[in-house]
């Protein structure tokens, strides 16, 4: 069986390295590390089902959707409808690409339902006393004080923001270049004159002192930054500043949009700013609460 295994996954092997490059065209690079491992993940239990990617029927995927429904994670904790529901989207993607290939005839997902995972928002949001306060406690010419200046300023995502080159960022025009976005989309963001003056000290201070050889606009003295580094560093400066909320990058981002709202920004021009491909998305980010629409009916009374 061992045998055979190896056999079957030495087959598969080319389409899913086919696959790939196929959905680097189409996504965002860490959209594409999800889709790579959940695609391979699936093409492990199709062996192991003994089963080919042109001979899988509907039933066949509504039993793999059973099972990680059944799969419990190493804290014993079942998977969440959100987890299940990329996993599925993945194979639901995989064989989009099988059809245009002709490796299948037929698609064995196009009635499977999948999970419904509530919409749900971050619960916490920063007044603009905290943000300021959480800003202004970082050392100017520091990284953490030109990181959360240039999150605060425009609602990037984290992995856009490790993504960013020096020559991305016009402190003089203060525009930031936001390349290859999620969605693989660019977009040009309006950096506040702080955020400006933040990133151009720390460009003349810290990052000249570090490694040269890396691309990367900020970075530690060991090097390069990941996401879990972006998210340890804003707890601390959180803790620094003595908010007691959970502030996380995301945190930071929902903030913005709900800011911008709140002083009259229009939701369509949000939505391009944060670069939602759509409006619904940024409806959810811009959640208005109860004592904004009562503002606004008191208003308009």
């Amino acid at each position: 069986q061992g045998r055979v295994s190896a056999a079957a996954l030495t087959k598969t092997e080319p389409i899913l390295q086919q696959f790939e490059e196929w959905i680097f065209q189409q996504f965002s690079p860490r959209t594409c590390e999800h889709y790579s491992a959940d695609a391979r993940g699936f093409a492990m239990w199709m062996v192991r089902s003994g089963l080919g990617f042109g001979g899988a029927h509907h039933q066949d995927i509504q039993r793999y959707q059973g099972e990680l429904f059944a799969k419990r994670k190493l804290n014993g904790q079942a998977l969440s409808p959100s987890t299940i529901a990329v996993k599925l989207e993945a194979v639901r993607c995989l064989y989009r690409f099988l059809l245009k290939r002709r490796y299948v005839v037929f698609d064995p997902c196009s009635s499977i339902e999948m999970p419904r995972v509530p919409k749900t928002l971050p619960r916490v949001t920063m007044t603009p006393g905290e943000a300021k306060r959480m800003i202004e406690r970082q050392e100017m010419g520091s990284m953490e004080r030109a990181i959360l200046e240039t999150f605060y300023a425009t609602g990037i995502r984290v992995s856009e923001l490790i993504a960013l080159r020096p020559e991305d960022v016009d402190v003089e025009e203060r525009v930031v270049r936001v390349i290859q976005g999620k969605g693989a989309k660019d977009r040009n963001l309006p950096l506040t004159r702080a955020a400006a003056e933040a990133v151009a000290v720390y460009l003349q201070t810290r990052r000249k002192t570090f490694s040269s050889s890396s691309p990367q606009l900020f970075l530690r003295r060991q090097g390069a930054l990941n996401r879990t580094l972006v998210a340890k560093m804003v707890k601390r400066c959180a803790t620094k500043a003595r908010i007691k909320k959970a502030v996380t990058p995301h945190v930071f981002r929902h903030t913005v949009a709900t800011h911008l709202l709140r002083n009259g920004a229009d939701i369509r021009h949000i939505q391009v700013f944060l670069g939602h491909s759509s409006l619904q998305t940024t409806e959810r980010y811009t959640h208005v609460e109860i004592h904004d629409l009562r503002k606004v009916v008191e208003k308009a009374h």
